[in-house]
């Protein structure tokens, strides 16, 4: 982890190949903006072959005077790096397939045809001047001896990283690690991981090939992407920082909500209130351990601050809250209650709530509390 782990972000590519999601023209330039902001390092901004509206955007992009680098994406194939050249993109992605199973089904083709193919565009693509990743599609389930030859034939035809990409999610945390240790050793070149979200394991085998030397993270904001989605660029940005040495310093992680926020509505995707990073309630405290522990120190629940990220820390009153969470809710009003009086009012808070199915608004829990003074006094009386 001595290198600078750098974040490639295609949410205006993969993303948008989400199924039904379609990202209004200005909303994708806007989007490009946004992740500058961020300090995302290069932004796949889209693929220019697709026609002349497509590469008008990426025009805009690349016009924007953005500090990220502006990468097209392309097949294997001349005329797509072509249309790249003419949008103005400083980097391209040439992607071919390399397992069996899409060389035979897919493409109709042979190793030795995707091996030539893929040297052609990218000795075109260098002497042009560009930045080149070339992209090993279905690498996860491609033979090793046949990839590793793959990342040398690349290397030696002027590519300066390879995108290793798990097409279909199928990889595990601890496959990434030794697949992408052996290819790292096998072939000293930059590699990027692209991983799919389909078991669920995207943001972690990224970080699992970061571990194991790879120097470039493929992702999207929200995990967007074809099937299950991506890596998401906030768990991914947030894990480097938090979970391996602090590796990332110089983003700008308190724009990520917004980010997201934009890009949810963008997509037409709602963000969970649960989503890790950027969910409205992921720093809501019910539980009455939980929120006793944050109420002392909110490091003994919380490894990042909320402010950090845009959020608030909340504590619930319901079924499962503690007496500890409920003073505190009533001191915040100027109520002083004994340990007795909390319990009586714990008992009635529990039974609501599970009465409700949700927890109580502080209306409710105030009224509650009225009820238990009032039935302290008539106990004293009689």
């Amino acid at each position: 982890m001595e290198k600078k782990i750098k974040l490639l972000d295609t949410t205006l590519r993969d993303g948008e190949q989400t199924a039904e999601v379609v990202f209004a023209n200005e909303e994708k330039v806007f989007i490009a903006k946004m992740l500058d902001e961020i300090g995302v390092d290069q932004i796949e901004a889209g693929i220019p072959i697709m026609g002349e509206e497509e590469k008008a955007v990426i025009k805009k992009i690349v016009k924007s005077n953005l500090k990220a680098s502006i990468m097209g994406w392309n097949r294997a194939v001349i005329k797509d790096l072509e249309a790249s050249i003419e949008c103005g993109v400083d980097a391209v992605a040439i992607s071919i397939s390399t397992s069996d199973i899409h060389i035979k089904h897919k493409l109709h083709s042979t190793r030795a045809r995707v091996l030539e193919q893929m040297v052609k565009a990218a000795e075109f693509a260098k002497s042009n001047g560009l930045y080149i990743s070339v992209n090993a599609e279905d690498a996860s389930r491609t033979d090793e001896a046949f990839l590793t030859n793959f990342f040398k034939a690349a290397k030696e035809a002027g590519a300066d990283r390879i995108r290793f990409c798990d097409t279909v999610g199928i990889l595990n945390p601890i496959s990434t690690y030794n697949i992408i240790k052996n290819l790292k050793e096998a072939v000293d070149i930059d590699i990027e991981m692209h991983t799919h979200n389909d078991l669920g394991m995207a943001t972690a085998n990224a970080i699992a090939g970061a571990m194991a030397g790879a120097s470039y993270l493929g992702v999207t904001v929200n995990g967007l992407g074809e099937r299950a989605g991506n890596a998401s660029l906030e768990e991914v940005m947030l894990a480097l920082k938090h979970g391996i040495n602090g590796d990332i310093t110089d983003y700008n992680m308190g724009k990520l909500r917004s980010l997201c926020n934009y890009v949810a509505k963008a997509s037409n995707r709602e963000i969970p209130a649960w989503k890790a990073v950027v969910g409205e309630k992921i720093f809501y405290h019910e539980s009455g351990i939980h929120a006793d522990g944050a109420l002392k120190n909110p490091l003994t629940y919380e490894i990042i601050c909320p402010d950090e990220l845009g959020l608030e820390r909340k504590i619930v009153i319901g079924k499962h809250s503690g007496t500890a969470a409920i003073k505190h809710k009533l001191v915040s009003e100027g109520i002083h209650i004994d340990d007795f009086t909390a319990y009586c009012l714990l008992e009635k808070v529990r039974n609501t709530a599970t009465a409700f199915k949700r927890p109580l608004t502080d209306q409710e829990l105030f009224s509650l509390y009225d009820e238990v003074i009032s039935e302290d006094k008539l106990a004293q009386e009689a």
